[in-house]
């Protein structure tokens, strides 16, 4: 239970007024120890999402009922606008992995999360991350229960947000926003969940591991944090 309120209290905190969501949960699925998918978004330049090694406590799932959908604020927004520039570029919330030869029927953000794992089970065999984050399958089912979305929530820029904040939290925002997590151990642990962010030698933690490659520069990753945070 004290978990629960921790992720509940840190979605609430992060994200501004509140939108309605789908309340049932999506039942989990297994998830992969290592990363093992890359995502480049369509029309845009390059994106990559990396589903990470387990290095972090995954959250308590949230039995109880879904996060709250609110818009990001401030700082978090800044964060998650930097990494869709690796991930997603133009695309945005509409990002598919550019390695699909066979597209979702409609834009992602129309669609369920339902809908999005039933293109995924009949389109085998080809990359699937999708999003703004470029989710992987995995990936997806694992945050999407753990905010207690269900397959009949669609798959909105707020839902995607949302799911994103889950990420930030595993990769110890909130260890880097009291000041007991340095910034380039966040990063690290950031570029260990994406791998189109970069580590300080301009690589992809993932690099060469299923086409996976940095699409940003250390110094493009370096710059954003410290505009973001300039006393971090």
């Amino acid at each position: 239970m004290p978990g629960r309120m921790i992720l509940g209290v840190f979605l609430w905190l992060a994200l501004g007024a509140p939108l309605l969501a789908e309340v049932r949960p999506l039942a989990g699925g297994a998830e992969p120890l290592m990363t093992r998918s890359v995502g480049v978004a369509r029309g845009s330049s390059a994106s990559l999402f990396s589903d990470g090694a387990h290095f972090l406590a995954r959250a308590p799932p949230l039995s109880d009922g879904p996060v709250p959908l609110r818009a990001p604020q401030g700082e978090v927004a800044q964060l998650l606008e930097l990494i869709a520039r690796a991930e997603a570029g133009a695309a945005g919330h509409d990002a598919v992995q550019h390695g699909a030869r066979i597209p979702p029927p409609r834009a992602p953000t129309a669609m369920t999360l339902g809908e999005i794992h039933q293109w995924i089970a009949a389109t085998p065999g080809q990359p699937h991350a999708i999003g703004r984050y470029q989710f992987i399958p995995p990936t997806l089912r694992r945050v999407a229960a753990e905010a207690g979305f269900s397959p009949g929530t669609r798959f909105t820029p707020e839902v995607q947000d949302a799911l994103a904040l889950i990420l930030l939290e595993e990769a110890g925002l909130t260890a880097f926003r009291d000041g007991t997590l340095d910034r380039r151990s966040f990063m690290a642990r950031l570029a260990r969940i994406w791998a189109g962010l970069p580590l300080p030698n301009g690589r992809s933690h993932y690099e060469g591991q299923a086409g996976n490659r940095a699409t940003m520069s250390w110094q493009a990753f370096e710059g954003g944090m410290a505009r973001i945070w300039p006393a971090g």
